[in-house]
């Protein structure tokens, strides 16, 4: 006979997702600011994407690297946050087998992709600032469209192994998830076999990927400030800098709190308070998405002087 505790299948029907362990009595008020960060990227994604395509003369490599990047934005909010709400507000608890491993599956397939995003911006801004005769020509459509291509395929099939692997092992224990959405090792460590193979995939494209794209943005951004330091005016070397930071610093908000719950999740779980763990995992997530169309759109001056046009015509 089993236990309250256990439960015996081999692959469950459904996984029963707790939210944040330990806060359940705050889950409303939680969800109020998540839910303003929703809303807010939502609309400042889609107003980027709405600026980059009415004005022609925007329609080059820095502005459709960063509509890619409001497509992954919107998709990964997306894929997190409806059934966060719905735990938060109606108590639904329960997710799909087969819902969850595809709800896992576009979460880590999309932030690898936006890693790989923020490279060939990092690239496109190296080529703008180090060798702006060239851009033009290095930089063509048919060149963006082949990173484009090719950062959506190394995220899909990088990550693939993910499901698979999660369907292959039996699951006897428990079908609790401590956790607001499908998070792989989460999911990975319920199972009741030796789930090494697993780990170790995790972790090499963790450490292989994040290293490979960190490697690329550092030798990217020490030669963009190279160029900057050796610009003629004082304001122009600011103008570019600040810019730059502000980029840097976008990164550093995803690479960060991602970082920092993959470790939590494998080694420092019993040293770091399972709310607090879950609350940096729903941070990465759901706050890139509404930083990143303010930093690199707003601060853009070309959409910035578009989307006040846009207003201005409007109430006139």
């Amino acid at each position: 006979m089993s236990n309250s505790n256990t439960t015996d299948f081999t692959n469950p029907s459904t996984f029963i997702l707790l939210g944040i362990p330990g806060l359940e009595a705050a889950h409303v008020s939680i969800s109020i600011p998540f839910c303003a960060i929703y809303i807010i990227a939502v609309l400042a994604n889609f107003t980027i994407l709405i600026i980059v395509k009415m004005d022609l003369s925007l329609h080059e490599p820095m502005y459709y690297f960063l509509c890619m990047l409001a497509v992954a934005d919107l998709g990964l909010s997306t894929s997190t946050l409806p059934k966060m709400l719905s735990i938060f507000w109606f108590n639904s608890r329960e997710i799909n087998f087969s819902a969850c491993l595809t709800q896992m599956y576009f979460i880590h397939c999309i932030s690898v992709m936006e890693s790989g995003i923020f490279v060939a911006m990092a690239l496109d801004r190296y080529v703008a600032i180090c060798d702006p005769l060239r851009h033009s020509t290095i930089l063509t459509s048919p060149v963006v469209a082949k990173i484009g291509l090719a950062v959506v395929l190394r995220g899909g099939m990088l990550v693939l192994p993910y499901p698979f692997l999660v369907r292959r092992w039996p699951y006897c224990r428990t079908n609790i998830i401590p956790h607001t959405y499908c998070e792989h090792m989460a999911v990975v460590n319920l199972a009741c076999a030796d789930i090494r193979v697993s780990s170790y995939y995790g972790l090499f494209l963790a450490f292989f990927l994040s290293s490979l794209d960190v490697f690329f943005l550092a030798l990217s951004y020490i030669q963009i400030l190279r160029a900057i330091f050796s610009l003629p005016t004082k304001d122009a070397r600011l103008k570019t800098f600040g810019t730059c930071v502000s980029h840097i610093c976008v990164i550093l908000a995803s690479y960060i709190p991602a970082l920092f719950s993959f470790l939590t999740h494998r080694f420092g779980h019993n040293n770091v308070a399972r709310h607090f763990h879950v609350l940096i995992a729903n941070v990465y997530l759901l706050v890139p998405p509404m930083v990143n169309p303010i930093i690199y759109g707003v601060r853009t001056k070309q959409i910035r002087d578009r989307l006040l046009r846009l207003f201005t015509h409007k109430r006139m």
